[in-house]
């Protein structure tokens, strides 16, 4: 049953977040996140033009709200706005753009499409982009396109967690265009990166001279006194040692003369 309700869950989610996207189309639309609350579901809102998705005096706010509550059941959904700084880092912002392109231009123009875009995103500080057009393009049989820039990695840990990707479909007159972006951020922790250290000190870091403490400095004091006391006894034993050996044939030589 928990399982069931889950699923429910996440199915009227999915929902909610398309019906926003076809309602809130070409008003430079990304993506929106629904998150609960004690006071009732939040609704994010990802757009790059805030303007024309709330409307004159909150006109399209009202709205939404209020559909949302007749068609999905929503007790009390809050809609908050969320403006994109950079807008041509957002895997879902590209995909849509590429998509409007297409069906205001048709299919004869995607090359330039897809170079031009790539182009802006890699421009936009991404570390690497990948954008993939596959259908009826430009012939009557379907082909695949690939347009790639920078470095993206296709396996491993970063490529699952930390690369951005999104799907679309253009509807032609020809037939459905399908459309794949990936991105890789870069704010992406690369495994590979290295960091250049001089001196035990990395490069710029500001180094602060730290005066030693006086305890440090009693004991300091200590191990040295103790250093030289040792290296005292140890010549006094070796100058005993030497006056053995010489006082040794001063007896050998008086021991001769008695004998004598």
């Amino acid at each position: 049953m928990i399982e069931k309700q889950f699923l429910m869950q996440k199915l009227k989610e999915h929902q909610v977040q398309k019906y926003i996207a076809s309602r809130l189309a070409k008003t430079g639309y990304s993506h929106s996140e629904i998150k609960r609350t004690p006071l009732g579901e939040k609704i994010i809102i990802y757009t790059t033009r805030p303007g024309l998705v709330v409307g004159g005096r909150g006109e399209n706010i009202q709205n939404l709200t209020s559909t949302l509550k007749r068609k999905f059941k929503m007790e009390n959904p809050q809609i908050e706005i969320g403006e994109l700084k950079t807008p041509m880092l957002d895997v879902y912002y590209v995909c849509d753009r590429i998509v409007a392109t297409l069906e205001r231009f048709g299919a004869s123009r995607f090359k330039s499409i897809g170079y031009k875009t790539l182009q802006n995103v890699i421009d936009s500080g991404a570390l690497g982009a990948e954008i993939i057009i596959s259908g009826k393009v430009p012939g009557a049989r379907a082909k695949t396109w690939r347009f790639s820039a920078g470095h993206l990695k296709k396996s491993g840990d970063i490529s699952e967690n930390y690369v951005a990707r999104a799907y679309g479909a253009a509807q032609l007159k020809s037939g459905v265009i399908g459309i794949k972006v990936s991105i890789m951020l870069p704010d992406t922790p690369m495994p590979d990166k290295i960091e250049f250290i001089d001196g035990g000190v990395k490069v710029g870091d500001v180094v602060k001279e730290i005066e030693p403490k006086k305890e440090e400095l009693d004991k300091t004091i200590k191990v040295e006194e103790v250093e030289e006391s040792a290296e005292k006894l140890e010549e006094e034993k070796v100058e005993e040692k030497d006056l053995k050996k010489v006082e040794k044939p001063e007896k050998k030589a008086s021991k001769r003369k008695k004998k004598e």
